[in-house]
């Protein structure tokens, strides 16, 4: 026997299908898959990193999340929301469902994939991110914690710089002194809650020999006062 049917029936059963495609992804193991993006995004409210907070991403308009100031143009006059589908193309690749945009991430190819960090960015906008603390990764599964720079220890609180000639020579409150080639230090800012106390730089190491260096500071305006030519 057949059955015809109603309009309505077959909007509930229309409804049903959306939620049971929104089941499919696994916001668990979407929370481990986002560690791919966690080097430049966090599920926090307000913590801006290289690209926006994702805390409450879930039906939102692109390029709308306030205190975010590096948009491409693109992406702002997209017209985006940020539903299934959309994430599923940009997740899919940036660059061609937005072109213009400036987000470099190449894509996830894997359709799995892409819909357990749909589900796991629709939980965590919900305020339901599952918490992997207890697991291997940790928290940096769902969102990179950077090092609070106000609890530096001695050997990384900067307390001079002097430039002479191509040389910073770096002096911290730990009296160690570190003298650095001009090309290889880097001069940053961080105004987040993250960030150095004012007055009080910090020096954090890189490079594959530490032969590289950031000094942090609270604002720009610190950097030109802070460091003294030699005499």
């Amino acid at each position: 026997m057949t059955y015809c049917l109603r309009p309505w029936t077959a909007a509930v059963l229309a409804a049903l299908a959306s939620a049971g495609a929104h089941a499919a992804g696994d916001p668990i193991r979407g929370a481990r898959v986002f560690g791919a993006c966690a080097s430049c995004h966090s599920i926090e409210p307000g913590e801006q990193m290289t690209g926006p907070s994702l805390a409450r991403i879930w039906n939102r308009s692109a390029g709308s999340v306030a205190g975010f100031e590096r948009y491409s143009d693109a992406l702002k006059r997209s017209g985006v929301v940020w539903t299934e589908a959309n994430l599923d193309k940009w997740l899919a690749g940036p660059g061609k469902f937005i072109p213009g945009t400036g987000m470099s991430f190449p894509g996830l190819p894997a359709r799995r994939d892409r819909e357990d960090v749909a589900a796991f960015l629709r939980a965590a906008s919900e305020g339901k991110a599952p918490n992997l603390s207890g697991s291997s990764g940790g928290a940096m599964m769902t969102g990179r914690k950077r090092p609070n720079l106000r609890q530096a220890p001695p050997e990384g609180q900067v307390t001079s710089i002097e430039y002479c000639h191509d040389t910073y020579t770096l002096r911290t409150a730990a009296g160690t002194t570190d003298k650095v080639w001009e090309y290889n230090l880097r001069l940053k800012t961080d105004s987040s809650r993250y960030g150095p106390a004012p007055g009080k730089p910090v020096i954090i190491g890189a490079g594959m020999q530490g032969d590289r260096a950031s000094v942090v500071f609270a604002s720009p305006e610190e950097i030109g006062s802070f460091i003294k030519q030699c005499r």
